[in-house]
Parts: structure tokens; C-alpha cells; sequence
């Protein structure tokens, strides 16, 4: 794991400042490399030294990810990461948090911590690389592979209903929730940018292809053949617009989202438009869930579909130790033990 060096006072850094000197252990063709590009270039832009920042993951592929960031770093326990992530930003608040975890390690044994990290509202970021499969452990089905899937464990094809993650992330009270993907590092890196920013959890899911066990997964939305009529590039204020130069939309009929055609009368000005605070609205699109299968299916939805401002966890928390130690004065820890009820056990 690398050693994050005394940068503070360096404000000229660049991506390859980020990078360090470990050989990087993924597959060649993962699409992680395009994430781990994409993050150290969003590392350079924020200003900040590399003491700063902590990188904290699981286990899994994607947990590999510290040993390849030029800064502090952490690598913990399957499903954990967020667990980790948290007590580290309620000590050191000043701290840049982010959190890597694949659909494996984050939704299956760390969906308990995810939820929880996302409802307290820690200020983190926590990046899902999302493949619908296990990578490390040599391609079981994962928590997000769709039904039917055929791995090692699962011969005769998964009868599980895969979650939504960011359904699950809505639900559990995540206060920034998005979606990119490795293949579209100008939309990820753009969209890393607004996660940082944001003041809370941010969740950011991202596709990320397996080209080993799962390969092609997501190139629906990546291929040209398909992109323009499978994906749908949100931008709070604009209307729902895709396909083929902008030849379809998106209105709503009550809460039902129905796709109209731009070249044969429909006008923007009946368009939905993407509103990404509206929590209500972002509830349908991370609904927009179904895989594609033809020019009548909803497109998936990429960009923040969703997000608030409201309190955040290490800062609620300093406020109730200040106001504690105001009213009671310094604490006493053997007090504390001790309690106010004894037993006596003959």
C-alpha cells in the first residue's frame, strides 16, 4: 500500500501524481483502469495535498484500488469498507473520504453497511463499480446479476431478483445518488467531479465491464449501435431527450413515464424535465431499470438522478459533544462504566 507523501503547499498536481509505483494486478481490458485514470485525474483537479485523502475499500477487485492511489489508504474487510469509512470521518472530519466497493462486496455482505452509511449521511463518497458478477472469486452470480444468469453457481441460470441499486440507495436515504460508466470517461469523470462536491454520502454507481466473466454486460449502453437509444444523460433544468439526435423524449402521463417522438410532432415543451431534487421524479427514474430490448424500452438513466441537502453525521455528532461538554462538563469514562444500576448476583 502506498505511502501518501507531504504534498501540502503543492497545489500544481497531476494524475500521474496519484499514480503509484505498484504494477497494476487487474486483467487486461477491466474496465477499472478506466475508473482508476478517471479518479486520480479527478484527485489532481480538487487542490487538494495527497495527506488529505484516504481511499478505503473491501475486498474483492475493485479493493485492490488503494494500492494504486498515491495517498493514504485502507484495505478492510469484505462488506466493511463503509463501516471503516465512517469512524474515520467522525475523527477526522477534515479528511477526503472515498470509499471503493464492487457489487459483490458492497450489496451482498456490506449491504447492511451501505444503508447505513447512506441514511447517517457521512460526508464520503462511495463509488459501487457495479459488473453483476464476483471477479475475484472466479464468477459467481452476484446481488446485481439479472435473472438467468449462468455462472458456476448458478449452472442452470440465477432465479434471483437482482437488486436496483440505486433504488436500494434512494430508499435508504442517500442524499446524492448517480450513475456513470468506465466506457464514457468524459461522463464519469464529470460525473466523480459532482460527487466530490456534494455534502453528504454520495453514492455513484458505476458500470464497469468484466471482460473475463461477465464481458459485455452493459455494452447496450456503450456500443454505438445501441447507445443512442438505450441511454438517457440527465442535466437537471433540460428535458428528457435521447436517441439518434435527440429523436425521442421522455413525458410523464400522471407518475407514468411515457416515450414520445420528437420527429413525428411531439414538442420539448411536453417533456419531463429533469428536476435532481425532486425526490419523487427520482424515484421513477431509477425504475427505468428493465434491460433493453427494443425501441420501446426506457432508456437507463445516467448522471445524478438524485440529490438534497440535509445534515451530516460528523457534524451533528461534533455539535452534541460541544453541547455535552457545555452542560456537564468533561466526561468521566469510569463513570460511564460504572452506571447508575448494580446487581449482585448470590
Amino acid at each position: 500500500m502506498s505511502t501518501a507523501e507531504a504534498t501540502l503547499g503543492s497545489p500544481n498536481l497531476t494524475s500521474k501524481d496519484f499514480a503509484t509505483d505498484q504494477d497494476v494486478r487487474w486483467c487486461p481490458g477491466c474496465g477499472d483502469y478506466s475508473i482508476l485514470k478517471q479518479v486520480q485525474t479527478v484527485m489532481a483537479e480538487t487542490g487538494l495535498s495527497k495527506e488529505e485523502i484516504v481511499f478505503i475499500s473491501g475486498i474483492g477487485c475493485a479493493a485492490r484500488f488503494p494500492y494504486y492511489m498515491d495517498t493514504y489508504g485502507i484495505h478492510s474487510i469484505h462488506g466493511r469498507a463503509p463501516g471503516f469509512a465512517s469512524g474515520l470521518k467522525s475523527v477526522r472530519p477534515d479528511l477526503s473520504v472515498w470509499v471503493v466497493s464492487g457489487d459483490g462486496d458492497c450489496l451482498s455482505i456490506g449491504g447492511n453497511h451501505l444503508i447505513h452509511a447512506l441514511r447517517r449521511n457521512f460526508n464520503l463518497n462511495l463509488l459501487l463499480f457495479n459488473n453483476e458478477i464476483y471477479g475475484l472469486t472466479k464468477g459467481q452470480y452476484s446481488p446485481t446479476s439479472p435473472k438467468g444468469t449462468i455462472t458456476g453457481s448458478t449452472p442452470y441460470g440465477s432465479i434471483d431478483t437482482p437488486f436496483n441499486p440505486l433504488a436500494l440507495s434512494l430508499g435508504a436515504g442517500g442524499s446524492f445518488i448517480a450513475r456513470s460508466m468506465d466506457r464514457d470517461p468524459k461522463h464519469l469523470r464529470e460525473t466523480l467531479l459532482k460527487a466530490n462536491t456534494h455534502l453528504g454520502t454520495s453514492l455513484l454507481e458505476i458500470y464497469q465491464n468484466c471482460n473475463v466473466f461477465n464481458d459485455g454486460a452493459f455494452f447496450t449502453y456503450t456500443d454505438k449501435g445501441t447507445k443512442a437509444q438505450s441511454t438517457l444523460f440527465l442535466e437537471s433544468g433540460q428535458p428528457l431527450v435521447y436517441g439518434e439526435n435527440g429523436s425521442k423524449g421522455i413525458k410523464l402521463d400522471g407518475f407514468k413515464p411515457v416515450i414520445v417522438s420528437l420527429e413525428e410532432g411531439a414538442s420539448k415543451d411536453e417533456l419531463w424535465v429533469h428536476d435532481e431534487h425532486d425526490k419523487v421524479k427520482a424515484s421513477i427514474l431509477t425504475g427505468f431499470f428493465e434491460h433493453y430490448q427494443d425501441e420501446n424500452s426506457l432508456p437507463r438513466p445516467f448522471g445524478v438522478i438524485y440529490q438534497e441537502d440535509r445534515p451530516q453525521y460528523q457534524e451533528l455528532m461534533s455539535e452534541q459533544i460541544e453541547q455535552t461538554k457545555k452542560a456537564k462538563g468533561e466526561g468521566d469514562l469510569d463513570a460511564l462504566l460504572s452506571g447508575s444500576s448494580t446487581w449482585i448476583i448470590d
